[in-house]
């Protein structure tokens, strides 16, 4: 009779031992554990806004919480949310939808993780961007699928390389993942790359995943355009998007997808057997967010534009640096190729010598080695700094 050794670990599935935590955890992590050590360390990594919430959106969901809406509420979410949500995207993006299209969820990642599971059978073929958003992968991998990262291409702002997207997308493909304006690099995708994107997906009958997150995040009258505006393509996109940027809620946890209602059905019964439901009161929160004043977002923005700016110009006149101003969110992605040193020791020296806490291009991916990302949601005075100690941080070490 075999006997297993009891000391010997049971097995985990694959599809969860070969998960890899986002860069960003990790490297707050080093950073927080040298702050604990004395050291000062500028944050520059964490994609998270540093304004606080409006307090209009906090007072709605402070007055929810004493009246008593602190128990479940329907999966989907609660009608008068996914009505709002409905005109909100009626308005901004110009789509005819209604709330049996919309999906809320506790954030988006849940928006990105089950249309994947509804969508994605075991071998089928996913594309999506890299350098890219790390749940992506993670969520393909998850769901069975076989993640096929097409590169983007700087020389275009960071819109897909489409020579590439079009050799990797076949009869294996089921879903093209988009992210626009992107994490990392801020870049938005045209309109023009967006028509052949399209096409492509109506030829190979494929579903459209669009991260849209970043979507209000545009700078210099640019515009993120949606796929799902297009002909033909409302009916095989997915817009995914939340409250947590563009209205500084990441703490709340409240996003939402607007998708074709059959799917929105799918979507939903995972979501039961997930995560049972969104808080109740948060939902009331972001009632107000999406219809009352805006102009705490639009400071919000303004203030990102002046960031951007400051970061940009300044790592431009750092030696062997070379910085696109980026379209959209609050990212930039600096190429840095010409200092000869991969992205990864780069990021870990500027943390370890410098104190400043960013992350290389390749905790999005291959793709992304020979740059590094820097989030500019932190003060002008913090983002100068951290400007002077990278400069002098190269100098030294370079």
């Amino acid at each position: 009779m075999n006997q297993t050794d009891p000391s010997e670990p049971l097995p985990l599935a694959l599809t969860v031992d070969t998960l890899e935590p986002e860069g960003a955890y990790r490297v707050l992590a080093r950073a927080q554990e040298l702050e604990r050590q004395g050291h000062d360390v500028i944050h520059l990594e964490i994609g998270e806004p540093d304004f606080p919430t409006d307090p209009r959106i906090c007072f709605a969901g402070i007055k929810a919480i004493e009246a008593g809406r602190t128990g479940y509420s329907p999966t989907a979410g609660i009608m008068e949310l996914r009505e709002a949500i409905a005109r909100d995207v009626a308005q901004r993006r110009r789509i005819d939808v209604s709330p049996e299209n919309i999906v809320v969820g506790p954030g988006a990642k849940p928006l990105l993780f089950f249309p994947a599971l509804a969508l994605i059978n075991r071998g089928d073929e996913v594309v999506y961007p890299d350098p890219g958003f790390p749940t992506y992968e993670a969520m393909i991998r998850v769901a069975g699928g076989v993640p096929v990262p097409i590169p983007l291409a700087e020389e275009k702002g960071f819109s897909f390389d489409l020579d590439a997207l079009r050799d990797r997308v076949n009869t294996r493909t089921c879903l093209i993942v988009l992210n626009s304006p992107s994490n990392p690099t801020g870049g938005v995708i045209p309109k023009e790359d967006l028509i052949q994107i399209a096409q492509l997906a109506q030829r190979y009958k494929c579903w459209v995943l669009s991260d849209e997150i970043y979507s209000r995040m545009c700078y210099d009258d640019h515009e993120a355009p949606s796929i799902a505006q297009l002909d033909g393509m409302q009916e095989r996109t997915v817009i995914v998007d939340g409250f947590s940027k563009t209205y500084a809620m990441t703490g709340w946890r409240l996003g939402y997808g607007v998708m074709p209602a059959r799917l929105a059905e799918k979507v939903s019964l995972l979501m039961v057997h997930g995560v049972g439901c969104t808080a109740e009161f948060t939902q009331v929160a972001g009632i107000e967010a999406l219809s009352g004043p805006q102009d705490h977002v639009d400071a919000m923005f303004d203030e990102y534009r002046q960031r951007r700016d400051v970061l940009v110009e300044g790592l431009n006149s750092i030696d062997g640096v070379c910085c696109q101003s980026p379209s959209g969110a609050f990212y930039a992605f600096p190429n840095v190729r010409a200092l000869g040193k991969p992205s990864d020791p780069l990021a870990n020296m500027l943390l370890e010598k410098a104190g400043v806490a960013l992350l290389p291009g390749t905790a999005f991916g291959s793709h992304g080695e020979g740059f590094l990302r820097i989030c500019y949601a932190n003060s002008l005075t913090n983002i100068r700094r951290a400007i002077e100690r990278i400069r002098d941080a190269f100098a030294d070490s370079l």
